[in-house]
């Protein structure tokens, strides 16, 4: 594939310019103000995918935003890889805190700069900059492939997986491929084989019917927010353990050869809390960072609400108090047990005196992958060859419900392999992505189709 990657470094600038292009679209699903661009952006991609010469694109509308689905045939002898990224963005608010606009490309150094360039756009291009030179050079593809694009991530993908279900059989595959987690640093690539689950619930403490005057009622009439705070307390002990009963009676243990890989993720504990401006952990014993944020449950309030919070004195019991919680899950903690668990416990510890409302706002299924199988040989192999380095085996602390989605509904395993890095600022002001590694990613994905073609 000499020609495949001679390609790659030959068109670099022209790659630039066209992932500029795309940067350029205000695809922000989270704000209907821009639902405009969030379909331009989905031609976009879809124009992108039948000018390179995929057999077959189609935007598919959902209740919200669309989704591009695209595919191409070789054999019914190849593996069939699907390809999974998202083209919308995150609002890039505070603008002030931006060194350049968000929405025009700008290199500073080694880095590309702007929204969306990490997250995820800039690494679902190098999957479609991969196959382009493969089309172009070879005039065919190694490996069958189906690409889905969607532009709802960024708001949890609330229509996917009913996408999934309608379209199984368009949607056969061997394997999916996601590119949205990050390596270790910029010189070490990482494929994760674990993702977190996640239970988001509010819990609502309702005491008197209007607020009270502290003097004329305190000590007689229940506070919602101390009956609040109550609560919150019984949910963790002192060493930071989820006191919620059989919370942690179906969490899949790891194999022998699972901690081996998360030993080898060296995290000192020291700079670890050095950078986060601390001086211990929750936990009273010592913590194992990689297997506590990648393998183990957690459970964790998100914010707190009641009474009166502006400057001054007010001096009342309020009538309401509320909290945001999330608990993320580990692979085989099923969140529709986990959701009524939670809401049983939470009602069992609730003083007297008020009412409590739980509402579950969302749910989400961890994900646990199998790291022996070919595809994750030829990614390790691809990552080598590219980087010099093989990758980590590396768990992710947060939640990417596509991948539970595509092993429930399409009963395939996922590989996450990753360009971006840790401190690219997803999500925040100044969004980068170092350059060298943007092509790096291309003749990544290009040598991982190459390997596959082969097995």
């Amino acid at each position: 594939m000499t020609g495949t990657i001679n390609y790659i470094e030959n068109t670099k600038q022209k790659t630039l310019d066209e992932l500029a292009e795309f940067l350029a679209i205000k695809s922000i699903s989270t704000n209907p103000d821009y639902n405009d661009n969030v379909h331009e952006c989905a031609k976009y991609v879809a124009n992108k995918l039948t000018s390179i010469g995929m057999h077959e694109t189609t935007i598919y509308e959902t209740k919200k935003h669309p989704i591009v689905y695209s595919r191409y045939e070789v054999s019914d002898t190849k593996p069939t890889i699907l390809i999974y990224g998202h083209y919308d963005v995150q609002p890039p608010e505070p603008l002030e805190l931006w060194e350049s606009d968000p929405f025009k490309a700008s290199i500073r150094g080694e880095y590309l700069y702007a929204r969306g360039v990490s997250d995820d756009k800039g690494q679902v291009f190098c999957h479609i900059k991969a196959i382009e030179a493969y089309l172009e050079t070879e005039k065919t593809l190694p490996v069958n492939i189906i690409m889905i694009i969607e532009g709802e991530e960024e708001i949890g993908s609330p229509n996917l997986a009913q996408f999934l279900e309608e379209h199984k059989a368009s949607l056969k595959a061997d394997v999916a491929i996601i590119s949205d987690t990050p390596m270790i640093h910029k010189n070490q690539p990482a494929l994760c084989f674990s993702l977190r689950g996640m239970v988001y619930a509010e819990i609502t403490v309702t005491g008197p019917n209007k607020d009270l005057h502290s003097g004329q009622y305190g000590g007689v009439v229940q506070n919602p927010i101390q009956a609040l705070c109550r609560v919150i307390a019984q949910l963790k002990d002192e060493d930071d353990k989820v006191m919620i009963p059989e919370f942690y009676d179906s969490v899949l243990s790891l194999s022998s050869k699972e901690k081996e890989y998360l030993d080898d993720v060296d995290i000192d504990q020291q700079t670890y809390l050095s950078e986060l401006g601390l001086t211990a952990f929750a936990k009273e014993s010592a913590v194992n960072i990689a297997q506590q944020l990648w393998v183990e449950p957690t459970l964790d309030c998100n914010g707190i609400v009641g009474g009166y919070i502006e400057k001054g004195a007010k001096t009342i019991i309020p009538s309401k108090a509320s909290t945001k919680v999330s608990m993320r899950l580990v692979a085989n903690q099923d969140p529709n047990v986990i959701a009524d668990q939670f809401k049983a416990y939470v009602k069992s510890v609730t003083p007297k005196g008020v009412s409590i409302d739980i509402d579950i706002h969302s749910l989400a299924h961890p994900a646990r992958m199998a790291i022996d199988t070919i595809y994750i040989k030829a990614a390790s192999a691809a990552y080598k060859a590219t980087f010099g380095v093989v990758p980590k085996f590396v768990g992710e602390g947060g939640t990417i419900p596509v991948v539970a989605d595509f092993k429930q509904i399409l009963g395939i395993d996922t590989v996450m392999m990753g360009f971006n890095c840790p401190d690219d600022c997803i999500h925040s002001p100044n969004e980068r992505l170092l350059i060298e590694n943007f092509f790096k990613g291309i003749q990544t994905s290009a040598t991982f189709l190459s390997l596959l073609g082969q097995s």
